[in-house]
């Protein structure tokens, strides 16, 4: 009996790091170029309802993925604008968008859709012969695509951002923008790549939500995921391994709340539910006392020839 709680509880910890893991190494290569982002939660909003909205009208699943990367991506140039080009401050920016984003998904859903369906999501895809595995092939293998894609994303991060010249070069204009700029490196391209391709990340973070694990759509439905994700880039020190162990924290969290719910155990449902922000709070307290530094030009203006 204990064996199949921790297994199940397990799986679905795996499964739930998928939006964080998606939205918060998107927003990790952000900040590596110097670029905030809080506006992570509205674009993985949008991205949610517009995959969700073009798979319960065409039934095609690949079809509502690539649209919600679209969406993803239109916001991405946005905030790119107005933070690169417009050299808008911010924080206050993404507060912005995160709002806008809240309000227009809220609306779409209200005037297109009006009341809460389901769709088909995508189904487990079990991995030959590693499905069959005792216990580890039931927890891993045994996962919708966008789950493995979530996970086969922290190592080719990684291999991005620390073995090849484009990782550098994101990493330079991070910590020396007037460094990169004088050996040749395009900030403005860079940090338009990197907040773009984060929208994106984030446009396939909601997807998850609305076409893989939830299959419906509702207001607020991210529930500030977001947040937390823009969170697990602290956590993680702007590295993509560790990013992935704070996700899988939160995660367990999650699934823990859940199954504490199914099985109508003696808590407070209130306070379960404010388990995953509780534990951001602590992880943020602690981080402070770790002292970790971000990258050297984030939320700061580049100026050419300052």
């Amino acid at each position: 009996m204990m064996e199949a709680i921790i297994i199940g509880i397990a799986k679905s910890a795996i499964r739930l790091a998928t939006p964080y893991l998606y939205a918060s190494i998107g927003e990790t290569i952000g900040q590596l170029s110097g670029v905030l982002n809080l506006g992570v939660d509205g674009v993985m909003l949008m991205g949610a309802f517009s995959a969700f909205y073009m798979v319960l009208k065409t039934g095609n699943l690949w079809l509502g993925l690539l649209v919600a990367i679209i969406v993803g991506a239109i916001f991405g140039l946005l905030i790119a604008f107005i933070n690169v080009t417009l050299k808008a401050e911010q924080g206050i920016s993404g507060i912005g968008v995160y709002i806008f984003g809240l309000g227009l998904s809220s609306l779409l859903f209200s005037t297109m859709v009006g009341t809460v369906q389901t769709v088909s999501g995508f189904s487990p895809l079990s991995i030959p012969w590693l499905s069959n595995l005792p216990i580890v092939g039931e927890i891993f293998f045994h996962q919708n695509i966008l789950v493995y894609g979530a996970f086969a994303l922290i190592p080719l991060a990684w291999f991005i951002l620390n073995k090849t010249p484009l990782g550098l070069s994101i990493r330079a204009v991070g910590q020396n923008p007037e460094a990169a700029d004088s050996l040749g490196v395009s900030i403005v391209r860079i940090r338009y790549f990197t907040v773009v391709l984060g929208g994106m990340l984030s446009g396939i973070a909601g997807a998850s939500l609305s076409i893989a694990l939830l299959n419906v759509f509702q207001q607020n439905l991210t529930n500030g995921m977001g947040f937390i994700a823009v969170a697990l880039v602290y956590f993680g020190a702007w590295r993509p391994t560790t990013v992935l162990t704070g996700a899988l924290l939160f995660s367990t969290v999650n699934a823990i709340q859940i199954w504490v719910q199914v099985h109508g155990i003696n808590i407070p449902s209130d306070f379960t539910l404010m388990l995953p922000y509780i534990v951001t709070i602590v992880v943020l307290a602690a981080m402070a006392k770790r002292r970790i530094h971000p990258p050297a030009a984030l939320n700061k203006l580049f100026e050419r020839g300052e």
